[in-house]
């Protein structure tokens, strides 16, 4: 059941949580499915309407940087000017867990991977939920596990059915997942981009940013499992393809009328003489990474329910500001 986000529903919707049901949470990446991060019970609802592995940790999301001690054990001083530069906003920091804490959450890790959302509605009901005694929100993606994420409340209920309470806050403003920064190895490691660059991270903590790929054992830990990291991931019915713009074009000039059932997301639309006919439905890429980002799901989805089995996507370029987009797209296309 969606429900307009108002100061009764977002009452309501606290109860739920306090009371140890599941709730569709908008924020500005995506729609998460919310439960009280620390009852067990309540967070193991989500890995079952997920159908997500118990052991792929959850974001807990908090209303401040007041409510990271009651998850986390210490906070680096480099992790400290990350959420002074970065929180309310789309950046997820890991760090060492308190000890009995959140533990299903976390995937049975010693850490925890905490972030505070800047949507209003979601701002507004971890408030609420606080008021009742419920310090946090575990809110993975609310859609079956490796699926496109959502962006708008239909979504949340086209994937999880009609009897999920789910808070509608409009379409999300960012469109894809937070980037999450491992704070547990004694220097930032980015373990999946996002809005947030890496210049932008490096800039405010004083830190260069090792890649997610950096040695276990930096600083003696090993690295923690993290959300929306497996290799495949935000994928489609449909299979994806990424691909040049010129391999786009000369494939499409190679099939000719026999191009069916074929979705096309890129940047510039190929001349009907390439082989863009009735059996090729195209969307058009745009042109800065901010506003890709915002519609690369809803394209996803929206290509998937027109039925197309392909989707060729022009892969868009290897600068900074395009990684959060080009790793999502990877991921969709493993």
């Amino acid at each position: 059941m969606i429900l307009s986000a108002n100061e009764a529903t977002i009452a309501q919707a606290a109860q739920a949580l306090r009371d140890g049901q599941l709730v569709g949470l908008p924020t500005e990446t995506v729609y998460g499915l919310a439960a009280n991060a620390t009852d067990d019970n309540a967070v193991a609802r989500i890995f079952v309407a997920k159908g997500r592995p118990a052991d792929h940790p959850l974001i807990v999301h908090v209303a401040s940087m007041e409510q990271v001690p009651l998850f986390a054990t210490q906070v680096p001083e480099f992790a400290q000017k990350l959420m002074h530069a970065f929180w309310p906003g789309p950046l997820t920091l890991i760090l060492p867990r308190q000890s009995g804490v959140a533990a299903a959450s976390a995937g049975g890790q010693d850490s925890i991977g905490l972030r505070c959302p800047s949507h209003p509605v979601a701002q507004a009901l971890l408030k609420a939920c606080a008021d009742w005694g419920v310090h946090g929100v575990s809110a993975p993606s609310a859609n079956r596990f490796g699926r496109v994420s959502p962006t708008t409340a239909a979504h949340v209920q086209s994937e999880l059915g009609p009897d999920l309470l789910i808070l509608d806050g409009g379409e999300c403003d960012v469109g894809i997942e937070s980037s999450i920064i491992d704070c547990t190895r004694g220097e930032p490691v980015l373990l999946r981009p996002g809005q947030i660059t890496r210049a932008q991270i490096e800039a405010a903590c004083g830190h260069a940013v090792r890649a997610k790929d950096a040695p276990q054992d930096v600083g003696g830990q090993v690295a923690p499992r993290a959300s929306g990291t497996l290799e495949s991931h935000y994928a489609p019915r449909a299979k994806v393809r990424l691909m040049s713009a010129q391999d786009i074009a000369a494939k499409l000039q190679a099939l000719g009328p026999h191009a069916n059932n074929l979705g096309l997301w890129s940047a510039e639309r190929p001349e009907d003489g390439a082989g863009l006919g009735a059996g090729v439905l195209w969307l058009a890429q745009p042109q800065s990474a901010e506003q890709a980002a915002h519609a690369l799901f809803s394209v996803l989805r929206e290509l998937d329910a027109r039925g197309v089995q392909q989707i060729w996507v022009q892969l868009p370029p290897d600068t900074p500001e395009w990684e959060g987009v080009r790793d999502r797209l990877q991921r969709a296309a493993a």
